[in-house]
Formats: C-alpha cells, structure tokens, sequence
C-alpha cells in the first residue's frame, strides 16, 4: 500500500479524523500527504500546526550536540559543573525502595549519561506509576507522571531544586529511564548557555534548519492553524486539550521531553538538516544514532522501546533505522542506509495495539515507496 492508502483507511475508518505526512529521500522533494480535517470539521493544511510531544527530545538533543561540537561541553563532562545542586545525591537501593533507603553514587553523572537516559532520574519503564519515587515525582510536580501534555511544572531553576530533593533512582549509567532527562537536558543547555532554551533553540536549530513555525507555544497570530488534541475513549473521542488550551502561552518550564509544536515542513527541514550533516558533525550524528544501552537495560526498557535501542535522545532500531514517536499522535524514523525518513504527525494520542499497527502499516508502505 502507499501511505495515501494506509491514511485513507485510517480517516474512513474513524481512527483518526486526519493526519499530514511526509516522506523524504536525498535529492529529491518531500511527498506529502494532507487528508481529513481536525475532529471539528476545519480541513487539515500543509501548514497545520501540531503538538509533537517526544519528539522534541531528538530536537533538544541535537541542540546539545552543537555545543560538543563547539568544543564548549565534552561528552564526560559531569553536569554538576553547570548545575551543582546536583552534586551528592543518594541513590535508590532498588528502585521500589523507600526513599530513605539509598546508598552512595558511584560515580559522577555526565553529559552522555543524560543523552543516552542512564543518568539515574526519570519515569521507571512499567506501569503502573505507584513505586514511591513514581509519587514522590507526581508530588514535585516534575512532570514525569501521566499522559503527555504541557503542564504547569515549576519554573527551571526551582524544577531542579525539587529534582535535587530526591535520590536517584539508578546508578549513573547503570539503567535506562525515561522523559525526565529530556527535561533535565533542556534545564542544564539553558544553564551552559545562559539563556533560554526557547532562545538556544531558535539561535542553534530552528533558525539553521529552517523551521519557522516550531516553538514552545502557538501565538495568537498562528492560531487558526493550530488544532485540538483529541484523546480516544469508549465512545470515540474526546478533546484532550483545546486550541486555546496548554500551548496557548509561552511557558513557565520549557519542556524539552515533550512541549514543542510544529508542522510537517518544519520536520521534514530538521530530519533532513540532521541526515544531511548542517545541525551537528557526522561524528555526532553517528554517536546519535548508535544504539548505547547494553542488552539488560535494552530488556528492562521494553514497555517504552519494544525492542529497539537508544542513541541519544531518540530509538535506534534493530534495523538501524533512528528517531522517535510522539505520544500525542506522531512519528519519525530516518534509514540511514538510503536517507528515506518518514513523518506522521495526527492530533490522536497513540493509546493501544491499533495505534501501533497504524504506524507501522505507514512507515512500511513509506520505506517501500
């Protein structure tokens, strides 16, 4: 099938009430799809603005990766030279421990620990979220509990504080945790940088890449391009967050696990000037897109990988192929074998089995095209 069949289906189906999608290869201009409208009746665009939850996290990952090569923060730089209120803190015995029961770090977390998600903060991979360091979480409000979305987290410096206040959950290096280190990463380039990383963001990828319609808000200008952000129940759907809703304003914690929107244009720019070698070297585009977790962390990681690897900040296939999903309802994966990348952006939260089944029935006919 193409993708135009594999969406067509979806939209008729009642899966999804629309979608915009993209597929590019070397040399040539992006195919794209534009079909069924936004859940209210208003036609999707080309340039419909779209929130892209995770995969801000490669973004912000490529945004690190330019100060490394910069020579202005090294791969085995411990964080705690830009953010020290890190410094000291215990680590979990087991990661079901009271949170009392810690032992000593072993070692220093680095820049690298936080780029693959071993640097021992974040969401254990399993559900459910009761562990007492999964509420201790939800109780700081470091926005690493519940479906994706952009809530009202504290404001950077006070984030870290409260992430300080709580032991580690892993051993530097020792496991594979998610979200929170995307955060964490956003915090610590805003920190090195000294300025914000909406600032840093612009200066570093979206100017350079051309993207103009990606940030961490949607203007009231850009509005009417925006779209609700549905949620699937039991009898069918409802609106999850409001045009006028989460992205409405700038916000107070910029989140670089998942707060970014964007549009099809804008991603196909970024995977291309990422494949292409104009965000960061070929040197680091290659330490991104290299699986870095051993087998029992790639193990314990199932219920979020599902068999694939971690590079830096996004999946990494068996088959090579690298990026991310948003849990909002989009995709990317690029081959690095014949640079095809596939893009999926729709404003249905992925929620179960047919979500998958729909992804991989579009990357599928993408690769094959």
């Amino acid at each position: 099938m193409r993708i135009d069949e594999v969406l067509d289906k979806a939209i008729a189906d009642g899966q999804i009430p629309g979608a915009v999608a993209a597929v590019t290869a070397p040399g040539r201009g992006p195919v794209v799809y534009v079909g069924g409208d936004d859940g209210s009746g208003t036609p999707l665009r080309r340039d419909t603005i779209m929130r892209i939850a995770s995969i801000s996290k490669p973004i912000v990952t490529a945004a690190a990766l330019t100060f490394v090569d910069a020579g202005d923060i090294a791969l085995g730089d411990p964080i705690t030279r830009w953010l020290p209120e890190l410094a000291d803190r215990p680590v979990l015995r087991a990661d079901d421990s009271a949170l009392h029961d810690t032992v000593a770090a072993e070692r220093e977390v680095t820049v690298e620990d936080v780029l693959t998600f071993r640097c021992g903060d974040g969401m254990l991979p399993r559900f459910p979220m009761d562990a007492p360091i999964q509420l201790a979480y939800a109780a700081a409000q470091l926005g690493s509990d519940g479906p994706p979305g952009r809530y009202e987290l504290p404001a950077p410096d006070e984030w870290i504080r409260r992430l300080a206040g709580l032991p580690m959950i892993a051993q530097p290096g020792s496991a594979w945790l998610y979200q929170t280190p995307s955060d964490l990463l956003g915090v610590f380039l805003a920190r090195a940088a000294d300025r914000p990383l909406p600032e840093l963001l612009a200066e570093r990828i979206f100017e350079p890449a051309g993207m103009t319609d990606t940030a961490f808000h949607v203007p009231a200008d850009k509005r009417e391009r925006f779209v609700p952000q549905w949620i699937p129940t039991e009898d069918g759907r409802q609106v999850f967050d409001p045009v006028d809703g989460m992205w409405a304003a700038p916000p107070q914690f910029p989140m670089g696990s998942s707060g970014l929107v964007s549009t099809i244009d804008d991603l196909v720019a970024f995977t291309d000037a990422l494949r292409d070698g104009r965000l960061i070297s070929a040197e680091s585009l290659t330490a991104m897109t290299t699986d870095h977790l051993m087998a029992p962390q790639r193990e314990a990681a199932a219920a979020y990988l599902d068999g694939a690897g971690w590079g830096f900040g996004q999946c990494v296939e068996p088959s090579g192929y690298y990026g991310w999903d948003g849990g909002l309802g989009t995709g990317w994966r690029t081959d690095p074998t014949t640079g095809v990348a596939d893009i999926l952006l729709t404003q249905v939260m992925w929620t179960g089995p047919q979500d998958s089944a729909l992804v991989t029935r579009f990357r599928d006919a993408a690769h094959a095209s």
